[in-house]
């Protein structure tokens, strides 16, 4: 995967492109003309970074940013205002990074009583059914770490379409791995029907009393609704976020997909290591005491 895609689709541009905006407003005080003339020409290539990186900012802080960057450029040519209005354009910024960051960073989990996991996903966990990916990721974790896993997976899966998987399945595991959403953004399902759908999938993983972990959608450019979806339902019911970045770090290996989505076998190697990664926090204990019985 090109470098510049990755660091669109990874959210990762949000942050370049606030930096840029940042250095625009920070330049437009100056008073030599060879550095005011870079303000545009930042500032431009920062909110297009910003956009296309497709960052379900809180609409709150997407409303601050907006009305303190409008009014930096209204004012732009008012030396008495510009100051000002540059450090609210600094601060609005500067504050809406800091509502970002927690999004890039990995979750860790409580440990658990049992070494029994529940994964939900589509086709990137049950596989294309060849030759290629004869063991699944699910499969490779539960030989490599001795984990009773519930593989609630199938090809074509959506959110609508897990919900009634899993309705028809009783789910008793403490841990369980979301990997569902690719399908509804490339198929026809709308945001709004996407957050009714993993409204009622996470509402009903919320009963089971488990502790949830879901990977977040690497995004095309426009569309922030699916990840503000995500993230708003993950902060409802408290469920553990994985960075997009995460996901996205292993398609973009060209050895570890089959057609730049579905993962080879390969893939589904490095997904297992990936996965463990997040979870293994729950089962350090269960290893430690199995550890000391023998």
């Amino acid at each position: 995967m090109n470098w510049l895609v990755f660091h669109i689709v990874s959210g990762q541009a949000f942050f370049s492109g606030a930096f840029l905006i940042v250095i625009a407003a920070i330049s437009s005080t100056a008073n030599r003309p060879a550095i005011r003339r870079l303000t545009l020409s930042a500032f431009l290539i920062g909110l297009i970074a910003v956009v296309v990186s497709s960052t379900a900012v809180p609409y709150s802080v997407c409303a601050a940013v907006a009305a303190a960057t409008l009014v930096w450029g209204a004012s732009y040519r008012r030396v008495t205002w510009r100051r000002w209005t540059a450090a609210a354009v600094v601060a609005t910024w500067l504050i809406a990074t800091l509502f970002e960051i927690p999004y890039h960073i990995s979750p860790s989990l409580k440990p658990v009583k049992n070494r029994n996991l529940t994964v939900i996903g589509d086709s990137v966990t049950a596989g294309t059914g060849g030759d290629e990916t004869s063991e699944t990721w699910p499969t490779i974790l539960s030989r490599q770490h001795s984990l009773s896993i519930q593989d609630v997976s199938h090809i074509g899966e959506t959110a609508r379409s897990a919900l009634k998987r899993v309705q028809s399945q009783s789910i008793s595991s403490s841990v369980v791995i979301v990997e569902i959403g690719g399908n509804d953004i490339l198929g026809s399902t709308t945001a709004a029907q996407f957050a009714r759908d993993l409204d009622e999938l996470l509402s009903h993983l919320a009963k089971s009393n488990c502790q949830v972990v879901m990977f977040e959608l690497p995004l095309p450019p426009f569309f922030h609704s699916y990840g503000r979806v995500q993230r708003d339902l993950a902060a409802r019911y408290d469920v553990k976020l994985v960075p997009k970045r995460v996901f996205l770090s292993i398609i973009a290996r060209s050895s570890s997909t089959l057609d730049s989505i579905h993962l080879s076998q390969e893939g589904h190697r490095k997904m297992a290591e990936c996965v463990w990664s997040l979870v293994d926090s729950a089962f350090a204990d269960l290893e430690v005491d199995s550890q000391a019985a023998r």
